[in-house]
This record gives C-alpha cells, sequence and structure tokens, in this order.
C-alpha cells in the first residue's frame, strides 16, 4: 500500500509559490513595459500616415509641404515628437520624398529608461 502511495506523490506536479511570483514579476514588467512603449508606437504610425498623406496631396513645394503637414499634425492630435520643420523633403525621379527620424526616451522605472529611434520615409 505504501507502494502505491510514494508514487502517486511522485507523479503530482505543479508550479510553487516562488514559481509563480516570479512568472507574475516578468508577466507584470513586460505589461509595464508594453504600456510606455505602445503609445510611441502608435505615434510613429500616426505619423508615417500624415507623411504619406502630405506627399501626395501637399503641394509641390517645400513650404507647401511643410504647412500641410502642420495641419495634419493639427487634426492628428497624437503627433508630438516632430515638427514640420524636422521633415527632410527631396524630389526623387519626379516624386516627392518625406523623410523623418527622431528619438523617444521613455522612463521605464528610475533612473532606467529606454531610448527607441523612429525613423521612416514617405512611399
Amino acid at each position: 500500500m505504501t507502494g502505491k502511495l510514494h508514487r502517486g506523490r511522485q507523479g503530482q506536479r505543479g508550479i510553487t509559490l516562488l514559481g509563480l511570483l516570479l512568472w507574475a514579476i516578468i508577466i507584470g514588467f513586460v505589461a509595464l513595459l508594453g504600456m510606455r512603449v505602445l503609445p510611441t508606437m502608435n505615434e510613429y504610425f500616426t505619423i508615417q500616415k500624415a507623411v504619406n498623406k502630405v506627399a501626395v496631396d501637399g503641394g509641390t513645394t517645400v513650404p507647401e509641404i511643410r504647412a500641410a503637414f502642420e495641419k495634419q499634425k493639427d487634426i492628428e492630435y497624437s503627433i508630438q515628437s516632430i515638427s514640420a520643420k524636422d521633415l527632410d523633403i527631396t524630389k526623387e525621379n519626379d516624386k516627392i520624398t518625406i523623410r523623418f527620424a527622431y528619438e523617444k526616451e521613455i522612463e521605464v522605472m528610475s533612473p532606467v529608461f529606454l531610448l527607441i529611434k523612429y525613423e521612416g520615409r514617405s512611399r
């Protein structure tokens, strides 16, 4: 009888309280990073969409394109990291190309910061 009881205990598996706490810390840290990084990614995609729209419909001169981007920036309230003067506007093969680049510094936990470098161009 004791042999059967011993084998039953040996077959039991589970997570210990320490293991559960470790996983909770890891999941919490990943969630914290996600909550801090996702808004900056959303801003990047909004800037990319605005730059693509301005490259197509913004005008033909650099001042017209910058003014069109500022109008888009007023419409899209989430664009905070760059302004029209930060855009690099060129003409390639009779097509207007707009490039942008900026850095975003995110505080994870003081004194730890995460630096993300964003860059993009019109299509």
